[in-house]
């Protein structure tokens, strides 16, 4: 192990595999560091990966990628108790030669997209665990592992070692996670046979479709849930905010069982086989709750960073991007004979707010908030919307002037005009 790298990065996830890879493939010399037997070992769920982001690090990804489906499909469900309403919209342009979404696993992913990195010429070394960063004072120059001899010293350490960097928080970069800013989600992954999975989603071949979920199923609670199909399997999961989870006494677990009961659910996982179960954390805090980014010595990305867009629940292709955007940084510093010191590093700053991944999460920013103190949303509406739907379509000789009649006064019943109103222009306010 050589003595001093140009950069460490600590994590072998999207956000790290993605700055390993480009720092790697610029010629710089690269350390990366996981604690899991091997990248992806700690992740069985599976995901939607997004393909631009991955494109513009590695263009040919497609040639050999673990890719399940592309998606062709997006469902958008708002549940009762036993009913849903929902939109969607399929295209068969998604069927085109470079699909944009697709669904994977993300243990296989892992592992291949670590091959990538090893490709490049980055030394990647597991099952080993970065107790702490080494610092001279407030400037970061390497890391201390949980290996003999374990000191290893760098001109710069991007972090990517998941939601609650405890890096990031020994060394004062940020502090405790606030338990309203994270979500805990819950998957399981249940196998069946291509034909199967095939048939119930009308598609063929490598066509997807994806199920986005909310209402009943989270008991009022700030959560959403989620449908993928695989190659030879269906993911499902539901996840709400820590802070509800708390305060409602329900187990993750529970809200999953439920899901998986519901009416709208249930058909379509009917005689899978679960053979898979994991929990994490999601950063679902937004805009307001991304700590500093960078400083002396050091830059931190991906979930790491909270960079989550959990209105669109997009995180695989912010991880990736600002991966890419902190290695850039780095690649761009060296070229011009630059200490990696904050001053300059700031330029990884600048380049998140000039991308999408800023953007988009300043665009929601009030939201995390009005949700988070309008529980109504996730409980009163999906009864309401589901109750009106089911009151039109009923043909039982009442004409439908009534029938518009008795809806309205349902909303004003349970939310009065003036909240109704206030309903509208909070979210407004908050997505425009």
């Amino acid at each position: 192990m050589a003595e001093k790298f140009d950069a460490i990065v600590v994590g072998a996830g999207p956000a790290g595999n993605a700055a390993a890879y480009t720092m790697a493939k610029a010629g710089l010399s690269v350390l990366q560091l996981e604690r899991g037997e091997t990248p992806g070992t700690k992740n069985v769920q599976g995901a939607i990966l997004y393909a631009d982001a991955l494109e513009r690090i590695i263009p040919d990804f497609r040639d050999d990628a673990p890719l399940e489906r592309h998606i062709i499909e997006q469902r958008m469900w708002v549940l009762d108790e036993k009913s849903f309403i929902g939109t969607n919209y399929r295209s068969d342009a998604f069927n085109s030669d470079q699909p944009n979404r697709y669904t994977i696993l993300r243990a296989p992913f892992d592992k291949w997209f670590s091959g990538k990195v090893k490709e490049a010429g980055a030394l990647v070394i597991c099952e080993t665990t970065v107790t702490e960063l080494i610092q001279e004072g407030k400037k970061v120059i390497g890391v201390r592992t949980d290996r003999e001899g374990g000191d290893i010293y760098a001109d710069v350490v991007i972090l990517a070692d998941g939601v609650n960097s405890l890096l990031a928080k020994k060394a004062g970069f940020h502090g405790e996670l606030e338990a309203k800013n994270v979500a805990l989600a819950v998957k399981e992954i249940h196998f069946l046979p291509e034909e199967i999975v095939q048939s119930r989603f009308n598609i063929k071949g490598n066509e997807g479709v994806v199920i986005e979920i909310a209402g009943a199923v989270t008991h009022g609670m700030v959560g959403t849930a989620f449908l993928y199909t695989n190659k030879e399997s269906i993911t499902l999961g539901i996840g709400c905010l820590l802070s509800d989870f708390k305060n409602a006494g329900i187990a993750p677990y529970t809200l999953l069982e439920k899901l998986k009961a519901h009416p709208a659910i249930a058909p379509l996982i009917e005689g899978g086989e679960m053979k898979e179960y994991a929990a994490h954390l999601i950063p679902e805090g937004g805009y307001k709750a991304v700590p500093t980014l960078y400083g002396e010595g050091w830059m931190i990305a991906g979930d790491s960073a909270g960079l989550v867009n959990a209105v669109h629940r997009e995180g695989s292709n912010l991880a990736m991007t600002s991966g890419r955007l902190a290695a850039e940084t780095v690649i761009a510093l060296k070229e011009m004979k630059l200490p990696c010191t904050a001053p300059h590093l700031a330029r990884y700053k600048t380049a998140l707010d000039d991308s999408f991944v800023m953007k988009d999460l300043r665009k929601y920013k009030e939201l995390p908030d009005i949700l988070h103190g309008n529980p109504h949303f996730f409980s009163v509406y999906p009864q309401l919307l589901n109750r009106a739907a089911h009151t039109m379509l009923m043909v039982d000789g009442q004409d439908k002037h009534s029938k518009e009649k008795t809806i309205r006064g349902s909303f004003v019943q349970q939310r009065s005009l003036w909240g109704l109103v206030g309903d509208a222009y909070r979210m407004w306010r908050a997505t425009r």
